[in-house]
């Protein structure tokens, strides 16, 4: 079986720490890697990368960067700040993007979250581009629009990019967050004829759910099509990995390993 195209984010196997996580993902024959920045905590970053290249694993991404809107002028320089702090840290490790997602105050006004986002990406990107590191939004189910992300949809993302216009700047997409939308189809054209699907998550939408941000599925355990979201993304001409990002204390718990060999498995069958 082929997984030269299969990617899994550090946080799905969650009781991994990312030496044990570098080494029984290339003994699993997965082909890359994507490191959330908590598996990151004091370590020399730049070794790190060094040791997922000696087992062959292919750095796809740093997650996660964003998180600009904030109601006071502090909040907004701390998140200009981390973000240009991530910037460094993917350059160290060796990543080249970084997945932003992008945030929301309660209580603040959507379009105002939306523009703090934008002036946000606008704000680092020179770092960005001194270190040439692809800056990729990734829209989250409008579930999500009170506090998480204030761009919710591809169509938002896709405004976004178009506002900033600028080859470092593209979207993520992730099946758990897209999979509703009626003009997925449309945007995912669009997004590939602009050239910025810069990245392609998949995991599953459980019904019913019990926890709205840690109870996604395995692939083909709910209700996403994922194999048809993903003939949509390779329409455009996407090439990139397929990345397994699954938040779940039902897969926590339970064997690491075997999780392991049930993702290799669904993989193949559902994605």
């Amino acid at each position: 079986m082929d997984f030269s195209r299969l990617c899994l984010h550090t946080i799905t196997t969650k009781p991994w720490a990312i030496e044990e996580a570098m080494d029984k993902y290339a003994g699993a024959g997965i082909a890359g890697i994507t490191v959330w920045r908590q598996w990151l905590a004091d370590r020399d970053i730049a070794k790190v990368g060094e040791q997922l290249r000696e087992r062959n694993l292919e750095i796809v991404s740093l997650c996660r960067g964003g998180f600009f809107p904030a109601k006071t002028a502090k909040g907004l320089e701390e998140a200009i700040a981390d973000n240009r702090l991530a910037i460094h840290e993917a350059a160290a490790l060796g990543a080249p993007m970084i997945v932003l997602v992008c945030g929301a105050v309660p209580g603040q006004p959507l379009s105002e979250s939306r523009k703090q986002i934008a002036d946000g990406i606008a704000a680092i990107l020179p770092l960005a581009e001194e270190h040439g590191i692809r800056l990729a939004v990734e829209p989250l189910h409008p579930m999500y629009a009170d506090d998480r992300s204030a761009v919710n949809t591809m169509a938002s993302a896709n405004a976004i990019c178009d506002q900033l216009d600028h080859p470092l700047v593209g979207i993520a997409a992730d099946v758990y967050h897209i999979w509703w939308d009626p003009d997925l189809a449309e945007q995912i054209r669009i997004t590939g004829e602009k050239k910025r699907l810069f990245a392609f998550h998949v995991c599953d939408w459980m019904t019913p759910t019990t926890d709205l941000l840690n109870d996604r599925g395995l692939m083909g355990e709910g209700c996403i099509d994922v194999r048809g979201i993903r003939a949509m993304v390779e329409a455009t001409g996407f090439t990139g990995f397929n990345e397994v990002e699954i938040f779940s204390p039902r897969w926590w718990s339970k064997n690491q390993d075997e999780f392991l060999d049930r993702i290799k498995q669904a993989y193949v069958e559902h994605c």
